[in-house]
């Protein structure tokens, strides 16, 4: 709350005097010793938000959250050592066991396709499986797949919101917020209470997405995506910085495909992304002699009616098909085809999606 101190010279005072009660019990001559602002100085001297910052604990602590400071010892150890960490973290949920595992962050377009929401629901579920912490930006579309995937996993995800943690941001993301408390991850701000969906909050908050991850794995992108800018905050952090490639005539695939030319690591399976991981994580959860399983060889499950099986060949993980063609391919009743997607819906193999489109699931 202090003017003039951003998370640079945060991090410069801590450096300076040691700690945050030093900072605030130094004399004016010590202060402008580290260049500070003259108002700076004044606010720091006077102690003018103490009050409010006292409230501002009182109110996080009511919804059940905490603040983390920069000279914790329970601060993320991998987000302190990016150039500019924020001064606090907003935190509420997991949060201490979600930033002791490995994290991977995983972003993306919001106008995704079929195939990005797939596979990065897919990616999320198979990464939050075996214990990986799965960070991204909450957001429509590449983010919620990523978040969705390691709720149904029951594995740990980190949402980073862009807002305060009592803003809700997109709206329709409020019951899968509640899901990622549920399933043991957490939510994170740099924010504080109150603050709105403000647009040049979302790029700025990215550098915690990468910050907090040993790499950061990019679905889906546009030319002028956000996502490639948190790829290159990512290299910039000395994370590695992996991509789906894309159709090559999709403008959603344009970042991904270029970050793969210009160095990016190709995945295709959880373990690729495994792989680049330091080798004692690595070699845990990679064993050794086992080649990963081709995404495209789909394997019938047990136990579906004949009505079903043929509806599932005909759904495709990475287009979506509309119920009209549907009625048009397999030649059954109205009554069939719906009770055959109601089931195959119920037994988590299709996504329903709006206007009676219909996607498979990656498993």
């Amino acid at each position: 709350m202090t003017p003039g101190i951003g998370p640079r010279k945060a991090t410069q005072l801590l450096e300076s005097f040691g700690s945050v009660d030093r900072v605030f019990g130094a004399l004016r001559s010590e202060l402008e010793a580290v260049r500070l602002r003259p108002e700076s100085i004044q606010s720091l001297l006077q102690k003018e938000f103490h009050e409010r910052a006292e409230k501002e604990i009182e109110r996080i602590n009511a919804i059940g959250g905490e603040i983390l400071i920069l000279d914790d010892g329970v601060y993320p150890a991998l987000l302190r050592e990016i150039s500019d960490p924020p001064i606090v973290l907003y935190v509420i949920g997991n949060w201490l066991e979600c930033f002791e595992s490995p994290c991977v962050g995983i972003v993306g377009s919001r106008r995704c396709s079929t195939y990005g929401r797939n596979t990065a629901e897919m990616l999320g579920r198979d990464l939050a499986e075996r214990g990986i912490t799965v960070v991204s930006g909450f957001a429509r579309g590449i983010d919620s797949s990523a978040h969705k995937g390691a709720v149904e996993a029951n594995g740990k995800t980190i949402a980073v919101f862009g807002t305060g943690l009592d803003r809700i941001y997109p709206k329709e993301n409020e019951r899968l917020k509640g899901e990622i408390l549920e399933s043991g991850g957490a939510v994170v701000t740099q924010f504080p209470l109150g603050t709105p969906p403000l647009r040049d909050n979302f790029p700025y908050r990215n550098r915690i997405i990468s910050g907090l991850s040993i790499g950061l794995l990019v679905i889906e992108a546009s030319e002028k995506s956000g996502s490639l800018i948190t790829a290159r905050l990512a290299a910039e952090q000395d994370r590695e910085v992996l991509a789906v490639p894309g159709n090559i005539t999709s403008k959603t695939s344009f970042g991904t495909n270029y970050l793969i030319k210009s160095g990016a690591k190709l995945v295709q399976h959880w373990q690729d992304v495994v792989a680049e991981f330091p080798a004692e994580i690595g070699a845990r959860l990679l064993p050794p002699g086992i080649d990963p399983p081709s995404i495209l060889e789909t394997t019938q499950p047990d136990g579906l009616t004949r009505h079903e099986l043929k509806i599932l060949e005909l759904i495709r993980p990475d287009e979506n098909l509309h119920i009209d063609d549907i009625f048009e391919s397999t030649g059954l009743s109205f009554g069939d085809v719906n009770q055959a997607l109601v089931a195959l819906d119920l037994k988590e193999l299709i996504h329903v999606l709006p206007g009676n489109h219909y996607a498979r699931k990656l498993k």
